[in-house]
């Protein structure tokens, strides 16, 4: 494989590519991919490896809370030997474990290393445009994109009187329900998921033109 940069003031070398994949090509993430094709065979029956493009993330489940650690640490082991091997490495400051648990079960500390260097515990991570929190009650995310929500509502507001009806639909659907949407499926029972719903009618009754009356009643 060769690599060549072109623009129109300079022009680089050709070199030779011994290792790894280039960066801004149009084949990169398919190659990328077939250069990692084999990590998830490091695996064992409890644990599981989800590659999307550059991003790496392992599931890794057990009953017992001893066996858990030590079957982590292993595959912790395992994955940096792989890693070694293939000459890549492990950005450790964005390398971090989330412990899901129930509502009624308390938190462990667990001793999760990484060569000499414990990967920190967290209690929320962003997976793939979500905010998973450790009870996976959708608090955190559904935070995260209020403000989002609050925006379109205001600016709905604001664009109303010089917009046709079948504009502020576009708006709506490009600026609040696409986001409202995105997750939906996984957050949807929450309980926190109303004050999303409450800002929905809120947009609805701005595009129709439905005047809120708030009566302070004694």
């Amino acid at each position: 494989m060769v690599l060549s940069n072109y623009s129109s003031s300079s022009c680089s070398n050709w070199c030779e590519t011994t290792h790894g994949v280039p960066q801004g090509s149009i084949l990169g993430p398919l190659l990328f991919l077939l250069y990692i094709n084999n990590l998830p065979h490091i695996t064992n029956d409890n644990s599981k490896i989800i590659l999307f493009a550059d991003d790496t993330s392992m599931i890794i489940t057990n009953p017992n809370p001893l066996n858990f650690e030590k079957s982590v640490n292993e595959i912790i082991q395992n994955i940096n030997e792989w890693f070694n091997t293939n000459l890549l490495s492990v950005n450790l400051d964005k390398t971090h474990f989330i412990h899901f648990i129930t509502k009624s079960s308390s938190l462990i500390d667990f001793n999760i290393i990484h060569g000499n260097k414990k990967i920190a515990n967290v209690y929320n991570t962003k997976f793939l445009g979500l905010t998973l929190d450790d009870t996976l009650s959708w608090r955190t995310h559904i935070d995260s994109i209020i403000p989002k929500s609050s925006l379109a509502s205001f600016a709905l507001r604001v664009v109303k009187p010089f917009l046709s009806l079948d504009s502020l639909k576009m708006v709506y659907y490009s600026y609040f329900h696409s986001v409202m949407t995105y997750g939906l499926i996984f957050r949807g029972n929450s309980h926190h998921s109303n004050i999303i719903f409450r800002l929905q009618k809120r947009i609805i009754r701005i595009i129709v033109g439905i005047i809120e009356i708030i009566l302070n009643m004694p």
